[in-house]
C-alpha cells in the first residue's frame, strides 16, 4: 500500500501519459471559526495521451463524497484508498473529473493550518503546500512537473480577508472568486485567510506597479515595522530584476506573516507566508534583522527560482533552495543601499557551518541528491542543499565570473518560464555564456558528497623568506554509512597574507587562483617576506575546511580579535569551531580562544553564534570532569561581558541572553530573579516580554520558579508567545513529574499544535538535566518509530530528533541506537534521522577524549 508515499518512477510514469490544464477549486470556510472539516470541491481538466489508461490523483481527507470522471459517476469507496483516488480507463486527449470531498483543518502546520488566537479567540487560517500537502486541501496531481492554472473560489465568515496567488477580488456574499493564476506547481498556490491586519505599497519601475501587501494578525500590529519590511523587498525586487533581466513574474506581491510556521517562509507565488516570530514584539539585536531580511529576499528569489521556473522532480531541489540562498545574501552584500553589506562574513560563520556539519553527518549526499520518494524528500530540506548549494554556488561565480553566471541565469529564464527543468539546462545556460566546460565541475561539485580540506604547505629560509608554498587538498573519508567515496576537487581560491600594523592584522595582498588535485604550488608567493598569517580560501570564495599552519595558528590564538575586517575573522573563528567539532583543539583550548578574542568581536552575528557554539562545546564536548568549571568560568564571564557592555547596545542584549543562559550559583540567580522582580536593574538593559521568558526559563530549569511563578507570567503576556515560553518553562522543571507531563503531553497524546509541541520538547531537555533524563533514553527507542508510523510528518521529525538522548553522550547511548537501527526496521527518512543523532553523540565522545587528553 502507498499510504502518503509517491516514487519518482510513479510520478515519471504519470507525467509521460497525463499534461494538466487548470484546476478550479472551491472551499467552504465559513464553519472556519469553530474547526472541524470543511467542503472542498476539486474540478481538473488534464489530457491523457493514451486511451483506455489508468492514472490516480492525490487527496488526503477524512471523507470522499463524489467522485466522476468525464461525466461518470465512480465509486468513492472503491477508488479512494490511502492517499489516491483511482483513476480507469482515461480518454485520449481531453479528460475531466470532479472530486467533492471533507477536509480537515491541521493543527500541524501542514495543510490548511488554523490557529486561534488567545488575544482575540479569532481564527486565522493558511496553507502549506511543500512538499506533499496541496492535496490535504483539494485533489491534485501532487508533483513538481504537472503544472498548471489554479482558479480557487473560496467561502469565508463575513469581515475576514482571504489572500491567494491571484490579486483578491471583491467578495461577494462572503464568496471570494479569484483569476486563475499562471501555470504553476500545486506545492506554490496558497490561501491565507482570517480578520488578518494588512499594510499596502507597491514597487514602481518603467511605468509598471507590483501591488505590496504584508498581512499579521491584529494582536501583531503594532510591533509591525512595515516600512522596514517594505524597504528590503523593494531592494530585492531592483536587484533581482536587474540581474535576472526578467520583469517580476506574477500579479502582486504578499507577504504574510503567519502563526505557528513550521519553517523560516514558503515561497507561495505572489503570497509568500513566514513565520510571524520576524515581527519582533521585544527587542532584538541587529542579526535578527538581517536574517529577517535575507528570509525576504531569499522567498523574493524564489519567485524566479522555484516558481517561474520549477525543477521537474525534486532531486533538483538545490536548483530552487541553493540559488534562492546565494542570491539573496549576494543581494544583501552587493545592494547599494543595503543594511548588511557584511552578509558573506554572517554566511561563512552560520550557513557554511550548518554546511560543514551536514556533510560529515552519515547522510551526506551530492547537492543533487538521489530522491527516490517523497519520504526521501522530506528530510532533505538540509544544510547541503541550502548552504553548501550556495557555497559552491559563490565558487562558481569565482570560477566562471559574475557576468557571465548571470547572463547564463537570463538566458535560463527566458528559455524555461513557466516550465520545468533538470541540472542539465542549466548548467548548458551556463556553459555557453561562460565559455567554460562544466562537466567535470558538475560532476566533482554537484554530484559528489563530502568536504575537502585545504593546508598551506610553506618553507622560509633563515631571513623570513618564502623558499616554496603550495596547497595541500585532501579529501578525507566520508562518514560510516555514507554513499560514495571520497573526491579532490577544483577550487578558485583567494590567499589572504596579513601582518600586524598598530595592533591590527591588516591584509598586505591577495592571490586569487584554481587549486586542484592534491598539490597546487603557489609560485607567486616564493621570494616574498613571510607573512604573520597566511589565511586560504580568503573571501570565502570556495567550499572546504580550511586549516592555518603553525606560524599563523600562533598569531591567530593570540590576535584573532584584531583581524581589521570581519570577514577574515569570521573564517578563522569558523576554523576553529571546526577544529573543536573535530576532536583536533580541545574545548578548554577554544574557551580560551574565544574568551581572549571575543571582546573585540564587533560583528554582533558572530558574537551571537560564538556564545552558541561555546554553550555547546561545554555542554557536549568537554570532558565530563572539567564541564562544571568551564561552564562557570563560561558563565563569570557572560556576566561581565554583560556588566560592561555599551547601555542599550545589541551587545548588551545578546550578553544578558547568553547570561540567562548558563546563570548557575545563586548569587547569578539571584541578580535574574532581581531583574525580573524589578529589584535589580542594569544601565540600558530593558527586561521586556521576550526577555524576562529567557530568565523566567533559566528560573524554572533550576527549580527556582514553578508552576505558581510560570503562571503569573503567563498572565502578564497572555499571548500566543506567551503561552509557548510558558510550555518550554513548565517542561523544563528539574522534576520527575515535570518531565513525566511533558513527555506524556508531546508523545502519547496528539493533542498540542506543532508550536507547542515544539515548545515543549525544547523545554524538556535541558543540558543540566542528564540524570533526570537518562530513564528516557529506553522510552524514546521504545516509541519513535511507533510516533513516526502514526503522527504527521512535521509532527513526527520534532519527536525523532527532538527527543533523542543527544544530552546522554556515552558508549551505552551508541549501544542502544545500534540495536534499535538492527532491529526496528525503519523506513529511510526515519533511519536517516536517528543515524545522524547517533553520529553527534560519537562527535562529542571524540571531542570528550581530545578534551580530557589535553589535560591529561
Amino acid at each position: 500500500m502507498p499510504g502518503t508515499n509517491l516514487t519518482r518512477d510513479e510520478a515519471r510514469q504519470r507525467a509521460e501519459l497525463l499534461t494538466v490544464d487548470s484546476y478550479e477549486i472551491e472551499l467552504d470556510l465559513s464553519g472556519a471559526q469553530e474547526g472541524g472539516t470543511y467542503r472542498s470541491v476539486t474540478r481538473v481538466r488534464f489530457d491523457s495521451a493514451t486511451a483506455g489508461a489508468d492514472t490516480f490523483i492525490d487527496l488526503v481527507a477524512p471523507t470522499v463524497h463524489e467522485v466522476v470522471l468525464n461525466g461518470t459517476a465512480l465509486d468513492a469507496a472503491e477508488v479512494f484508498q490511502d492517499s489516491r483516488i483511482a483513476l480507469p480507463g482515461l480518454l485520449a486527449g481531453t479528460n475531466e473529473l470532479t472530486v467533492v470531498a471533507d477536509c480537515a483543518y491541521t493543527n500541524t502546520g501542514e495543510g490548511l493550518h488554523r490557529f486561534v488566537d488567545p488575544v482575540d479567540q479569532q481564527a486565522y487560517l493558511y496553507t502549506q503546500f511543500e512538499v506533499p500537502d496541496a492535496r490535504r486541501v483539494f485533489a491534485s496531481f501532487e508533483q513538481p512537473d504537472l503544472k498548471a492554472t489554479f482558479q480557487f473560489t473560496v467561502k469565508a465568515p463575513a469581515g475576514w480577508t482571504v489572500i491567494s496567488n491571484s490579486p483578491t477580488p471583491e467578495p461577494q456574499d462572503n464568496t471570494w472568486s479569484f483569476e486563475p493564476t499562471p501555470r504553476i506547481s500545486s506545492y506554490i498556490t496558497a490561501l491565507i485567510v482570517g480578520p488578518y491586519h494588512s499594510v499596502h505599497s507597491s514597487y514602481e519601475k518603467d511605468g509598471r506597479t507590483v501591488p505590496l501587501g504584508i498581512y499579521c494578525r491584529p494582536s501583531l500590529a503594532e510591533f509591525l515595522d512595515a516600512d522596514a519590511i517594505f524597504e528590503v523587498t523593494r531592494q530585492g525586487f531592483e536587484w533581482f530584476e536587474e540581474k535576472f533581466d526578467y520583469a517580476y513574474p506574477f500579479a502582486k506581491y504578499d507577504q504574510l506573516f503567519v502563526p505557528e510556521f513550521n519553517a523560516g517562509a514558503m515561497e507561495n507565488a505572489g503570497a509568500v507566508t513566514i513565520r510571524d516570530q520576524y515581527v519582533f514584539r521585544s527587542k532584538v539585536t541587529d542579526a535578527s534583522y538581517e536574517l529577517r531580511a535575507e528570509t525576504i529576499l531569499h522567498e523574493l528569489a524564489h519567485m524566479w527560482f522555484g516558481d517561474l521556473v520549477t525543477m521537474e522532480w525534486w532531486n533538483d531541489l538545490w536548483l530552487n533552495e541553493s540559488f534562492a540562498t546565494y542570491t539573496s545574501i549576494a543581494c544583501q552584500a552587493y545592494h547599494p543601499e543595503s543594511a548588511w553589506p557584511h552578509s558573506w562574513t554572517t554566511f561563512a560563520n552560520s550557513m557554511k557551518t550548518w554546511a560543514y556539519r551536514q556533510d560529515q553527518l552519515p547522510s551526506t549526499h551530492p547537492i543533487m541528491a538521489e530522491i527516490r520518494d517523497l519520504d526521501d524528500v522530506l528530510v532533505n530540506f538540509d544544510g547541503i542543499t541550502y548552504a553548501k548549494g550556495a557555497s559552491v554556488l559563490k565558487q562558481l561565480v569565482a570560477y566562471v565570473g559574475m557576468d557571465a553566471f548571470f547572463t547564463g541565469v537570463q538566458a535560463y529564464f527566458k528559455r524555461h518560464a513557466f516550465g520545468n527543468t533538470r541540472l542539465t539546462d542549466l548548467l548548458g545556460a551556463l556553459e555557453e555564456t561562460s565559455g567554460r566546460d562544466l562537466k567535470t565541475w558538475s560532476a566533482k561539485w554537484l554530484e559528489t558528497a563530502g568536504i575537502n580540506v585545504l593546508r598551506p604547505e610553506i618553507e622560509t629560509d633563515a631571513t623570513g623568506t618564502i623558499t616554496a608554498f603550495a596547497v595541500r587538498q585532501e579529501a578525507p573519508a566520508l562518514p560510516a554509512g555514507a554513499q560514495g567515496e571520497p573526491v579532490l576537487r577544483p577550487h578558485r581560491i583567494a590567499i589572504g597574507l596579513y601582518d600586524l600594523a598598530d595592533g591590527k592584522l591588516v591584509r598586505t595582498d591577495r592571490i586569487e587562483l584554481d587549486v586542484d588535485g592534491e598539490l597546487t604550488a603557489v609560485e607567486a608567493l616564493v621570494g616574498r617576506q613571510r607573512p604573520a598569517v597566511v589565511l586560504l580560501n580568503d573571501d570565502d570564495l570556495s567550499y572546504a575546511k580550511v586549516r592555518l599552519d603553525e606560524e599563523s595558528l600562533k598569531t591567530v590564538t593570540a590576535h584573532l580579535g584584531d583581524f581589521a575586517d570581519s570577514l577574515p575573522r569570521a573564517l578563522c573563528w569558523a576554523s576553529a569551531w571546526d577544529m573543536t567539532r573535530d576532536a583536533e583543539l580541545a574545548t578548554g583550548d577554544y574557551l580560551d580562544l574565544v574568551l581572549s578574542g571575543i571582546a573585540k568581536e564587533s560583528d554582533i552575528g558572530v558574537v551571537q553564534s560564538l556564545h552558541r557554539q561555546v554553550k555547546l562545546a561545554l555542554d557536549l564536548y568537554a570532558a565530563p570532569a572539567r564541564r562544571d568549571a568551564g561552564l562557570a568560568r563560561w558563565t563569570e564571564a557572560t556576566l561581565a561581558h554583560l556588566q560592561a557592555a555599551e547601555p542599550g547596545s545589541d551587545h548588551q542584549l545578546a550578553w544578558a541572553r547568553a547570561f540567562a543562559a548558563t546563570a548557575r550559583t545563586p548569587q547569578q540567580l539571584d541578580l535574574l530573579q532581581g531583574l525580573l522582580e524589578g529589584t535589580e536593574s542594569i544601565e540600558g538593559l530593558v527586561v521586556d516580554a521576550e526577555l524576562r521568558w529567557a530568565f523566567v526559563e533559566r528560573m524554572a530549569s533550576v527549580g527556582r520558579y514553578d508552576e505558581e511563578q510560570i503562571a503569573a507570567e503567563l498572565d502578564r503576556d497572555r499571548t500566543a508567545a506567551g503561552e509557548r515560553h510558558a510550555a518550554t518553562a513548565r517542561a523544563a522543571r528539574p522534576t520527575p513529574e515535570a518531565k513525566a507531563e511533558a513527555w506524556a503531553s508531546v508523545v502519547e497524546s496528539d493533542k498540542l499544535p506543532n508550536a507547542l509541541n515544539e515548545a515543549v520538547i525544547a523545554g524538556f531537555v535541558q543540558s543540566d538535566q542528564r540524570e533526570l533524563l537518562a530513564p528516557y533514553t529506553e522510552k524514546f527507542f521504545a516509541v519513535v518509530k511507533e510516533v513516526w508510523d502514526a503522527r504527521s510528518h512535521e509532527i513526527a521529525q520534532q519527536i525523532a530528533v527532538g527527543l533523542y538522548p543527544a544530552l546522554q553522550v556515552e558508549q551505552a547511548t551508541l549501544d542502544a541506537t545500534d540495536a534499535w537501527l538492527a532491529s526496528a526496521e525503519p523506513n529511510a527518512a526515519l533511519r536517516r534521522l536517528v543515524s545522524e543523532s547517533r553520529s553527534g553523540i560519537e562527535r562529542a565522545l571524540k571531542a570528550q577524549s581530545a578534551d580530557e587528553a589535553a589535560t591529561a
